[in-house]
């Protein structure tokens, strides 16, 4: 089934902000009779990922605003910052729940978060997408109603995973994961997964995610000699790990989980360690490598080009926040702030989405389909497709 896309009047959109609002805030030049609704975000204003989250959602919403999509409203972009810390989120939530100009909520990077705040967004009404990684915050779907998450799934990872280590003859391998809900989940995935193929775990260890010395849990994973070591953490860590690896003389492959998708361009303190380490990722974090011969690919080249040339560079997680705006707008043209029915339509959306397919169902409020997955390989510091 070819799915609709939505980012259809960005092109012109892009041009419209480069022309002459490329400064704006998202509410700034609205006509004096516009209705202002808001997209409230739950970050973390330390994360290197939210802050890639705050910066594409400013940029989308005026993006959205600059193409006449919503008619005489417009969207503007308020936010918290949670600190990482559940407590403050739930009271960031719980404000935001309250304000009856708050259409939405988007939650960035933690996943404890919107999970420790799912009975508040729940009882209250709102709807919020997630932008975290762990299935625990829009599963069980039943108690997750207003939940929805963008983002892959740790099972689609790791079938897209297992399906590249069989490719490589992968006998047996290590695994490194963070100690969190998406790293359980994540690692679990990964071991059903390969139950069966012939791919056999030399041992798996867990490091805190904000860990900032893991030589021991790389120490003891080379020590086995896997054939190759898997890493399920965020980008900071996974970096941490190749170049622990290649300090230890460790010389088997390395491969990496979604949630390792940092920039475009890899810090040049482990720029050679993570040469030709492969991840699974979707297209977006390698889109020059892309032959623009869809509607649906020339708009994701588009947005890379408008997030570089606003910032400087670009970030793999940036694409999920564009999508969640863009859910978020289609519904507020059809039905306004009216909060239950933006939540009836998140729920039904099918869209062609600028990090890929994205399917969401009244059973499966996780959207991003596992054919958006592919790999990637390091090569010279930065991110290609490898193949």
């Amino acid at each position: 089934m070819r799915l609709p896309r939505i980012t259809a009047a960005y092109a012109v959109a892009s041009m419209l902000l480069v022309a002459g609002a490329a400064g704006c805030s998202s509410d700034d030049g609205k006509p004096a009779a516009s209705e202002v609704i808001t997209i409230a975000a739950d970050l973390d204003n330390s994360s290197p990922v939210d802050i890639a989250y705050a910066r594409a959602l400013q940029l989308r919403i005026e993006q959205v605003n600059a193409s006449g999509q919503l008619g005489d409203r417009q969207l503007r972009l308020t936010t918290q910052d949670n600190r990482n810390d559940p407590t403050s989120s739930m009271r960031n939530i719980g404000a935001f729940a309250d304000d009856r100009s708050v259409a939405a909520i988007v939650s960035g990077a933690c996943d404890q978060c919107v999970v420790g705040a799912a009975k508040t967004i729940n009882d209250k009404k709102v709807p919020t997408i997630s932008l975290g990684a762990s299935e625990e915050v829009v599963n069980p779907v039943s108690s997750r109603r207003y939940i929805f998450k963008i983002g892959p799934n740790s099972a689609d990872n790791a079938s897209a995973m297992v399906s590249e280590l069989r490719k490589a003859k992968t006998k047996n391998i290590g695994v490194l994961y963070a100690d969190d809900l998406y790293g359980r989940g994540a690692q679990k995935a990964l071991f059903t997964k390969t139950t069966g193929t012939g791919i056999t775990s030399v041992g798996a260890r867990a490091v805190k995610p904000t860990a900032t010395d893991i030589t021991q849990a790389i120490g003891t994973l080379a020590a086995r000699n896997p054939s190759a070591i898997v890493v399920l953490t965020a980008p900071d860590l996974a970096q941490l790990a190749a170049v622990n690896l290649k300090q230890v003389g460790y010389k088997g492959r390395v491969y990496f989980d979604a949630a390792a998708a940092g920039d475009l361009f890899i810090p040049a303190t482990a720029s050679s360690a993570t040469n030709n380490v492969r991840m699974v990722f979707t297209q977006i974090l390698a889109i020059d490598d892309v032959i623009a011969t869809t509607p649906a690919k020339s708009s994701r080249k588009q947005w890379f080009r408008d997030y570089t040339s606003r910032y400087g560079s670009y970030s793999g997680v940036a694409a999920f926040a564009a999508d969640a705006v863009d859910l978020v707008a289609d519904a507020v043209a059809r039905v306004g702030a009216d909060r239950e029915g933006i939540r009836d339509i998140l729920e039904t959306s099918q869209v062609d989405g600028l990090s890929g397919p994205l399917r969401l169902t009244p059973d499966n409020h996780s959207g991003l389909m596992p054919q958006a997955l592919t790999v990637l390989v390091a090569r010279a510091g930065r991110w290609r497709l490898a193949s």
